[in-house]
């Protein structure tokens, strides 16, 4: 497994990386009033992966009565910026959050902790999840390689998708509601 040390966070978390705390402010507050033109109260909110904690962060700053419970699978990212060690390929919360962060994560995982972490995260999920995942595709095509770290699995869309369907169903902009969740119109999600 991929050591999430010092140097993993300074080479793809630094300025030049594929993450810094304005890019996650701007999204962060797209999901959250996102949600919010679906009516959704975003009351909890659940940070999977939370590296640095810059949602967790922009949450205290920006809506400080939204409770965050921010989650790593790192010892390191855990003691540097005070999260929970949590594995979401094996533990599941006892509760559910009004929304659900899985940013950059998954793709570490080998195919069945992957299969295992959806379920968690559907477990988890009480009206949306944001969930950033890139494909074989966004590698080939899209990623900047100078800022990403490629020692990762390369799945396809459609693999993914096998695995989200069961759960979620697609609404846009990496955000995934639970089948039974929040009603949206036809044109809004995918089938």
């Amino acid at each position: 497994m991929l050591k999430f040390d010092t140097a993993y966070y300074k080479r793809f978390y630094s300025d030049n990386g594929a993450h810094d705390t304005e890019k996650i402010a701007h999204l962060a507050t797209a999901v959250h009033h996102l949600a919010a033109w679906w009516g959704i109260n975003i009351t909890t909110v659940l940070d999977v992966g939370a590296g640095m904690g810059m949602w967790r962060d922009w949450y205290h700053k920006s809506f400080p009565d939204v409770a965050v419970q921010s989650i790593d699978v790192s010892e390191h990212a855990c003691n540097t910026w005070n999260h929970e060690q949590r594995d979401i390929a094996i533990w599941r919360p006892r509760r559910k959050f009004d929304l659900v962060v899985c940013h950059s994560v998954l793709q570490y995982l080998d195919d069945a902790s992957a299969t295992q972490a959806f379920a968690n995260l559907a477990a988890a999920t009480r009206h949306v999840m944001y969930l950033e995942l890139p494909t074989k595709w966004d590698f080939e095509n899209v990623i900047d390689e100078s800022g990403t770290d490629l020692q990762v699995h390369h799945r396809s869309a459609p693999w993914y998708r096998t695995q989200l369907s069961p759960h979620f169903r697609q609404v846009g902009a990496g955000l995934w509601v639970p089948l039974n969740g929040t009603p949206m119109y036809e044109l809004e999600a995918c089938r």
